[in-house]
């Protein structure tokens, strides 16, 4: 299967999801930017609230590349204690690394939500949404983060992702939604004919689209 763009494989992804459709309970959340566009498309189909959720990993000073913790809306802070010992980094490169990030995370959520608080996620069906899972890091760190927030059954949803990431992923939510597999993956960016970068405008643009009240049919 070839997407032909992240709005195509919300769709297509939806399909997969209409049990979740018309459900009081299910607040969908997107990491932007990409996942934006497929969470939208994702919302409209179960008439769904739509939300971002904002994710910054810690990298390890000098090897960024390589996480030691994440931080998340609504104030989530995880450090990786195994690594940050066996690599002896101190307290005072943790805290610079925090601050860096939390200015970066603080300036998304007030450019996509302008300081609007996170819907509600607990005892809630959280939906969480990407364009797709490659090594799956930054979707660990995004339920990892939600766990504190106590929803009552986390579902991790993608239209494309390596096999292997999926699996591994089962252990971090409740139910994992990978759309296609395939074998060999590639990358993200193969199964889409248009991957085009989404911009901080669009991520805004569809969010309050996704909030405004949908109009009634004409008679």
């Amino acid at each position: 299967m070839i997407f032909h763009d992240r709005r195509d494989a919300g769709r297509k992804l939806a399909l997969k999801l209409m049990i979740y459709a018309y459900q009081p309970k299910v607040v969908i959340l997107a990491l932007p930017r990409g996942g934006v566009p497929v969470g939208f498309e994702v919302a409209q189909a179960l008439h769904a609230p739509l939300d971002v959720f904002v994710v910054r990993k810690l990298g390890v000073p000098g090897h960024e590349e390589l996480a030691m913790g994440a931080i998340a809306t609504g104030g989530v802070l995880l450090l990786d204690r195994a690594t940050i010992q066996m690599l002896r980094i101190s307290e005072f490169e943790i805290s610079k690394v925090i601050a860096h990030e939390q200015q970066e995370l603080e300036r998304r959520n007030r450019l996509y939500r302008e300081n609007r608080p996170l819907l509600r996620v607990r005892d809630q069906i959280v939906i969480l949404v990407d364009d797709g899972l490659a090594t799956g890091a930054t979707m660990r760190s995004a339920c990892m983060a939600l766990r504190r927030l106590r929803p009552a059954h986390l579902v991790v949803s993608v239209p494309i992702a390596a096999p292997q990431t999926c699996d591994e992923l089962r252990n971090e939510a409740d139910e994992i939604i990978c759309a296609v597999t395939p074998e060999p993956f590639y990358a993200i960016g193969a199964w889409y004919e248009d991957f085009s970068q989404t911009t901080d405008e669009g991520v805004r643009e569809l969010l309050a689209q996704a909030a405004s009240p949908t109009p009634l049919p004409s008679a």
